[in-house]
C-alpha cells in the first residue's frame, strides 16, 4: 500500500505546533484521503450562501456539520443537521448549526461548517465503528464493531494489537458477536467484507506510522455489498502518545534471569540465626532444600548463619554473587543495593514489603533507579522469592517444594502464590518454577516468558496476574512464546468498573477487559477464567497429546453424564463428530441394543469392563477420530479402580504403536473414583471425579493452544 506520509505529517505538525488537541473535519478528510480511506463527496463552507453552493455541487441530499477545534462531541451540540435536500435548506442548517454552536459554547472558535454527501443507510448496508486507542497497558489498539447506536448499547467490539496483518484485519470483521449481520439478513445483501478489512488495516497502518494519533473514530462506517465509507473521521492529537517505551533486548533480558535463575552463588541480605525472621527461614530454605551453589549470609554483625560464616556487607563477600534476596525492612533496602550494584549482583530479589503498595512510591522509585544505575535486576518487591526447582534453589521464606516436572508457575499475590504451591503439592504437579512478582518494579511476565521460553526444564507457562506494566512487550513475547509452548493466564479483574474517560468512541469502549480478553487470544495465550481453571490447566495440558483434527467422540456410560459433557463441548469450542455409518455401526458391536450409538456412544451402565475396553480401543484406532472423552458410572459390575486400570492400559498399548491421542475422563460415583482419577493422572489420562465440565475444560484448552501454535491454526 502506498500513502503519502508527507502530506500528514505537514497536518500533524501544524496541530500540534497550534497546540490543539484534534484535527479539523477538513484536516482529517485530507488524512483520510492520504491513506486511502473512502469517505463521503465534501467541502467546508464560511456563509450560509457557501453552503448552498456546494450542497448543491455535492449532490442532495446532504449532511451539515459544524468544524470547531473546541466542539468535539457535534451533535450534543446541536451542530449537526441530516437530511438537507435543498439550496434554501442548506441556508437554514448553517445558519442553525452557528447559533446552535455560539449556544453551546460562546467562546468555541468556528472554522465554518463542512457540508458532506449524505450516504443511503438501511437495507443492504450497515453501520460499523473502526478506531483506533492509546491503550495505557498496550499501546496502540484497533477497534471493529457494530456502529450507530448499538455500539453504545451492544458494546459488540473486538480489539487487535496494531499493527495488523491483513489477514489480522479481515478476521477481525469476524470476530465480533453480531458478524452474521454483515452477511446479510431478512433478504439484504452481504456486506463486501474485504472491503471492510481493508479500512481496517488502513487505519492500523495510520496510527503505526503516526502514533501520535492518540485517538481516531471512524463512526458511522457505511459498509455494504460496493465496499465501505467513513462517514464521520475524528482524530485526537497527542504528542506524548507517540512516546517510545524504554525496553530491555531480549538478549539482555535472557542474560540477567538466565544468572538469577541459575545462579552460582546467592547472598542473603539481612540473614539470620533467630527463628521465625525472614531472612532465617531463606537461609534454612536454600540450606535445606539442597542448593548447591554457594550461600553468603550478610548480616552487619558478622558471626555465623546456620553454620556459615555472615559477612557485614556483600562487598566483604570473596566470590562473586549472580543473586541477592532481600529480608530487611524497606527503609535499608536502596543502602544495600547499591552495594549490591558495586559487586555485581544480577538480581535483587526484593521480598520485603513498604513500597508502593503502602504508597511509598518514591522509595520504590529510588530503589529501581539505583538498579537501573547499576544493571541489577529486580524481582518483587513485596514477594514471596521465588522457586528454581532443576536447580534445588528455594529462595523464599515459605515452604520448600521438591516435586520437579515442567510447569513453570508465577503470581502477581503472594496469597495466590501459596495456593499454587499447595495445590502443586496436594495434586502432585511436578513444576520447574514459582515466581512471585509482586509490585512489578522492574521483572515482570515478560521477562519470565524470555527465560522459561530457552528453559528444557519448562513447558509450560501458568501466570497469574491483575495488570500489565507493558502489556505490549506481554503480548509481542507471548505471542512468540506460545508458538513453542502453552501459555496459560488468569487475568484477575475480569469485570468493568465503568470506562475510562475518553474523547471518543473508541476510548470508551476500550475501558474494559475485552481488550485484554482480545489482546491475549491475538497472542496465543490460553486465558483461564479462574484460578482452579489456571491450575487444572497447568495440571493437564501437559500431559494431552497435541490432537491431529478436531473431531471429539464422547464414550459415556451414563446418558445424563453424556448430555453434560456434550454441553461442556459446545461451552468449550470443541467439534462432536458426526459419527458416519460404518463406525457407528462399529460402535453397535461392542454395545447393547438398549445403547446408543452416535456421538455421544452410550455403552449404559450395567456392562462389563470389556465393553469399555471394546469402546475405547475402537475410538483409539479409528483415524478418523481425534479426541477422546470418556463418562464414567460407577457400578459393581466395573468398579472405578477396574475401569481407571484398563483405560490406561488401553491408552498405552496405543501409544506404544504410535497413536497417541488426547483423552479425558469424568468419573461419577462414591469415594473410590477420587483414586481412579489419580490413577489415571498418573499414567497419563486427565481424569476428575464427580465433575463433567473440568475435563472438558482442559481439552478445550489444549485444543485452543493447538489452534494457535499451529498443528490446527
Amino acid at each position: 500500500m502506498t500513502y503519502d506520509k508527507a502530506a500528514v505529517r505537514t497536518i500533524l505538525d501544524q496541530a500540534l505546533a497550534d497546540g490543539r488537541t484534534s484535527l479539523s473535519a477538513p484536516e482529517a478528510k485530507q488524512v483520510a484521503d492520504a491513506y486511502g480511506i473512502p469517505t463521503p463527496g465534501e467541502g467546508l463552507a464560511t456563509t450560509a450562501e457557501g453552503a448552498a453552493g456546494l450542497a448543491a455541487e455535492i449532490g442532495f441530499p446532504v449532511v451539515l456539520k459544524i468544524v470547531s477545534p473546541d466542539i468535539l462531541h457535534k451533535t450534543e451540540a446541536g451542530g449537526v443537521v441530516v437530511g438537507v435536500d435543498s439550496e434554501d435548506a442548506a441556508r437554514d442548517a448553517f445558519d442553525k448549526i452557528l447559533a446552535n454552536a455560539r449556544a453551546y459554547q460562546a467562546d468555541a472558535a468556528i472554522t465554518g461548517v463542512q457540508v458532506q454527501k449524505m450516504l443511503v443507510t438501511g437495507g443492504d448496508v450497515q453501520e460499523v465503528i473502526v478506531g483506533a486507542v492509546t491503550d495505557p497497558t498496550f499501546g496502540k489498539v484497533v477497534a471493529f464493531g457494530l456502529g450507530g447506536v448499538l455500539v453504545e448499547v451492544l458494546k459488540d467490539v473486538t480489539f487487535r494489537l496494531a499493527p495488523l496483518t491483513s489477514g489480522e484485519a479481515r478476521a477481525m470483521v469476524d470476530g465480533i458477536g453480531a458478524h452474521e449481520m454483515l452477511e446479510g439478513v431478512r433478504g439484504a445483501q452481504p456486506v463486501d467484507k474485504e472491503a471492510v478489512g481493508e479500512l481496517i488495516k488502513r487505519l492500523s497502518d495510520l496510527v503505526t506510522d503516526f502514533p501520535q494519533f492518540a485517538e481516531v473514530d471512524l463512526n458511522p462506517v457505511l459498509a455494504g455489498p460496493d465496499g465501505a465509507t467513513a462517514v464521520d473521521f475524528r482524530i485526537i492529537v497527542d504528542a506524548e502518545a507517540g512516546k517510545p517505551v524504554e525496553r530491555f533486548s531480549q538478549e539482555e533480558i535472557l542474560t540477567a534471569m538466565t544468572r538469577i535463575m541459575r545462579p552460582r552463588a546467592v547472598a542473603v541480605i539481612g540473614a539470620s540465626n533467630e527463628d521465625g525472621k525472614i531472612g532465617n527461614s531463606v537461609m534454612k530454605n536454600l540450606v535445606n532444600g539442597g542448593y548447591a551453589g554457594d550461600i553468603y549470609p550478610i548480616n552487619p554483625k558478622g558471626g555465623e548463619v546456620l553454620g556459615r560464616k555472615a559477612f557485614p556487607s556483600i562487598l566483604d563477600v570473596p566470590g562473586d554473587v549472580d543473586v541477592a534476596v532481600f529480608a530487611v525492612p524497606a527503609k535499608f533496602v536502596a543502602g544495600a543495593l547499591e552495594q549490591c550494584g558495586q559487586k555485581g549482583v544480577a538480581g535483587a530479589i526484593l521480598i520485603p514489603s513498604g513500597f508502593a503498595e503502602t504508597g511509598e512510591q518514591e522509595l520504590q522509585d529510588e530503589v529501581v533507579a539505583i538498579a537501573r544505575e547499576h544493571n541489577v535486576r529486580i524481582l518483587g518487591p513485596n514477594i514471596y522469592g521465588y522457586y528454581y526447582l532443576p536447580e534445588s534453589l528455594c529462595a523464599t521464606f515459605c515452604t520448600p517444594y521438591d516435586v520437579r516436572g515442567s510447569v513453570a508457575l508465577s503470581s502477581q499475590s503472594g496469597g495466590i502464590g501459596m495456593a499454587i504451591l499447595g495445590f502443586s503439592r496436594s495434586s502432585r504437579m511436578g513444576v520447574s518454577a514459582i515466581v512471585g512478582v509482586g509490585n512489578k518494579a522492574d521483572i515482570d511476565e515478560d521477562d519470565l516468558l524470555t527465560f522459561f521460553e530457552s528453559d528444557d526444564n519448562t513447558n509450560l507457562i501458568a501466570m497469574h496476574l491483575e495488570d500489565l506494566k507493558d502489556g505490549r512487550a506481554f503480548a509481542e513475547t507471548a505471542a512468540r512464546v506460545s508458538k513453542k509452548k502453552p501459555v496459560v493466564v488468569l487475568k484477575a479483574g475480569r469485570t468493568s468498573m465503568g470506562a475510562r474517560a475518553a474523547s471518543s468512541h473508541t476510548g470508551a469502549l476500550a475501558g474494559d477487559d475485552k481488550v485484554y480478553d482480545d489482546i491475549l487470544r491475538q497472542s496465543g495465550v490460553v486465558r483461564a477464567p479462574g484460578l482452579n481453571e489456571m491450575l487444572q490447566y497447568a495440571r493437564g495440558i501437559p500431559l494431552l497429546p497435541t490432537p491431529k483434527g478436531e473431531n471429539v467422540v464422547i464414550i459415556t456410560g451414563a446418558g445424563g453424564s453424556g448430555v453434560l459433557l456434550s454441553d461442556a463441548c459446545v461451552d468449550n469450542g470443541l467439534t462432536l463428530m458426526d459419527i458416519p455409518a460404518d463406525l457407528d455401526a462399529a460402535f453397535r458391536t461392542f454395545i447393547p441394543p438398549f445403547g446408543a450409538a452416535g456421538n455421544p456412544v452410550d455403552i449404559t451402565g450395567g456392562e462389563p469392563p470389556s465393553t469399555y475396553r471394546n469402546a475405547v480401543a475402537l475410538g483409539l484406532s479409528d483415524e478418523r477420530i481425534h479426541a477422546l472423552i470418556l463418562g464414567y458410572w460407577h457400578t459393581i459390575v466395573t468398579p472405578p479402580m477396574v475401569f481407571a486400570k484398563l483405560v490406561a492400559e488401553v491408552v498405552e498399548e496405543f501409544r506404544a504403536k504410535g497413536i497417541d491421542k488426547p483423552v479425558v475422563a469424568s468419573l461419577s460415583g462414591d469415594v473410590e473414583v477420587e483414586e481412579a482419577s489419580q490413577y489415571l493422572f498418573d499414567h497419563g489420562v486427565v481424569a476428575y471425579p464427580y465433575t463433567t465440565e473440568t475435563p472438558v475444560q482442559v481439552l478445550g484448552a489444549k485444543y485452543r493452544w493447538a489452534r494457535n501454535a499451529g498443528p490446527l491454526g
